[in-house]
C-alpha cells in the first residue's frame, strides 16, 4: 500500500478544510458576523467574538461553540438568541478565501494527469461557499459533501469516498486521498483499500496518527499533489517505453 512510484494512483481525492486552506480564516469571518448579530441585540460583540475564537481553537468540531461562548461571557443561552446567532454563522459568505500556497496551481497541474475529487464534511451551502471563495469551484472533477447524504455519513464513513470513487471511475486500490485528519482522512479511506496521504497543516497537525498510519506524509497538500503528479507521469512514461 505504501509509496507512489510502484503503483501510481489513477485518481485523487482531497479534503477541503485545513487541507486546501486554513479553516480558521473562514471561522474568523464567521465569528465576526456572529458577534455583529449579538451586538444588534445589545450584547457586547467583541468579548463574545474573543470567546468564540478561543473556544473554537480548542476543537472546532466539538459542537455548541456559540452556546459555550455565551456561557463564558455570562450571557443566558436563550433559544431565540441561539437561533439568531447560529443563523448568522450559517449565513456567512466570504467573498474571498486564500488557498494554502501553491494549491491552485498544484490542483490544475494534477488534473492534467489524473482526475481529482474533493471529499468534505459540513453544511453543504457553507462548504460550497468556501470552495467558491477559494476560486476552486471548477478545480475538481467531482465534489462530494457528505452532509448532502446525511450527517451520519460524514468521514470516516465509507459512503462519501465511495461516491467520489464511482464518479471518478476508479476502484479504491487505484486511488489516493489527501487530508489532514488521521481519524477521518487516513483511517476512513484506508479501510476501503485506498492509499492515504496525511498533510501536516491546520488545526489537527499535532494530532497523533493513531492505529491507522498514513501511507505517506507531506508538509502540505501542494507538495503531495506534485509528488503524485510526478509519479503518475513517470508511470505513464514507463508504460509507453514498454510498447
Amino acid at each position: 500500500m505504501s509509496g507512489l512510484a510502484g503503483r501510481p494512483p489513477l485518481a485523487v481525492t482531497a479534503d477541503l478544510d485545513d487541507t486546501l486552506f486554513a479553516q480558521h480564516d473562514y471561522l474568523d469571518g464567521a465569528w465576526r458576523d456572529v458577534a455583529a448579530a449579538a451586538a444588534r441585540r445589545g450584547i457586547p460583540g467583541e468579548p463574545l467574538r474573543a470567546a468564540l475564537c478561543e473556544i473554537a481553537s480548542l476543537g472546532s468540531d466539538r459542537g455548541q461553540i456559540i452556546d459555550r461562548a455565551l456561557a463564558a461571557c455570562g450571557i443566558p443561552a436563550q433559544p431565540d438568541l441561539i437561533a439568531d446567532l447560529v443563523g448568522a454563522f450559517r449565513a456567512h459568505r466570504p467573498a474571498v478565501l486564500t488557498p494554502y500556497p501553491g494549491i491552485t496551481d498544484a490542483l490544475w497541474q494534477l488534473r492534467e494527469v489524473v482526475p481529482v475529487g474533493c471529499v468534505t464534511d459540513g453544511d453543504p451551502q457553507i462548504q460550497r461557499a468556501k470552495i467558491a471563495a477559494l476560486g476552486l469551484a471548477d478545480a475538481f472533477d467531482v465534489i462530494v459533501i457528505s452532509d448532502e447524504t446525511g450527517r451520519p455519513f460524514r468521514k470516516p464513513h465509507p459512503v462519501p469516498f465511495l461516491m467520489a470513487l464511482h464518479a471518478l471511475g476508479v476502484v479504491a486500490a487505484d486511488a489516493v486521498h489527501i487530508g489532514d485528519r488521521p481519524e477521518k482522512d487516513v483511517a476512513g479511506p484506508r479501510r476501503l483499500g485506498m492509499r492515504a496521504i496525511r498533510v501536516m497543516t491546520g488545526e489537527y497537525a499535532a494530532t497523533p496518527n493513531g492505529d491507522s498510519p498514513p501511507d505517506l506524509t507531506f508538509e502540505d497538500a501542494a507538495s503531495a499533489m506534485q509528488a503524485i503528479r510526478d509519479a503518475a507521469l513517470a508511470g505513464a512514461s514507463r508504460r509507453v517505453s514498454r510498447h
